[in-house]
């Protein structure tokens, strides 16, 4: 990742394919997921203020991102003042509709539920986001496949939208159908009640 300032309230952020290694992110990440409530956008904004002084305390921001040739990802961020202009950070993709109240994800295997933990605990607010909003998170195992039972859920609320994103990434979403659900309940195994991400973090993630 790359940070250029270009005024005092303007920088420019190119992001290119090796990052996506690294961080275990995909483009349509931040193509796709209104980068307002991204996670990383919390992680940009303080390297950006480490690195070129670029401090948004304060301000409102808006976004503008396109993908070059190269599949290099380049954000323009642009901070006002909101004395001066009072506006919504803006981005030009947006993630469209809302995730579903009740959610499931399935896992191929464990160790893609240990890699979830371990990238949202390195991302300084989710772990706080999530105790915050998702008390009824649930780790099931059924006919030998790991089961991210997700209820009771703002589905319209930013956070909830750019939880679902991230753990997409990790787990395939599927339909939460009453039967399903029932049948989960029922003849599925609890591996983690409630909290299961804060819990996998506390025994997985070192």
């Amino acid at each position: 990742m790359k940070i250029e300032k270009l005024t005092e309230n303007k920088i420019r952020v190119l992001i290119n394919p090796s990052d996506f290694d690294i961080e275990n992110l995909s483009p349509m990440t931040f193509i796709d997921t209104a980068l307002e409530s991204n996670f990383l956008l919390a992680d940009i904004l303080k390297k950006a203020e480490c690195e070129v002084g670029f401090n948004t305390d304060g301000c409102k921001l808006l976004v503008e991102s396109f993908s070059s040739s190269e599949n290099i990802l380049v954000f323009t961020i642009t901070k006002y003042s909101p004395k001066v202009q009072k506006k919504k950070i803006t981005t030009k993709k947006k993630f469209n509709g809302c995730a579903n109240s009740n959610s499931v994800f399935k896992f191929d295997n464990f160790e893609d539920f240990c890699l979830l933990c371990e990238r949202i605990n390195q991302v300084a607010t989710a772990k706080a986001d999530i105790k915050k909003l998702f008390k009824d998170i649930s780790l099931y195992i059924y006919d030998d496949t790991y089961f991210l039972l997700v209820k009771n859920v703002d589905a319209c609320c930013n956070i909830s939208r750019a939880f679902m994103c991230l753990v997409s990434e990790f787990a395939k979403p599927l339909t939460l159908t009453l039967g399903f659900e029932s049948k989960l309940l029922e003849h599925g195994k609890v591996v983690m009640k409630n909290n299961a991400i804060l819990s996998g973090i506390k025994y997985f993630v070192h």
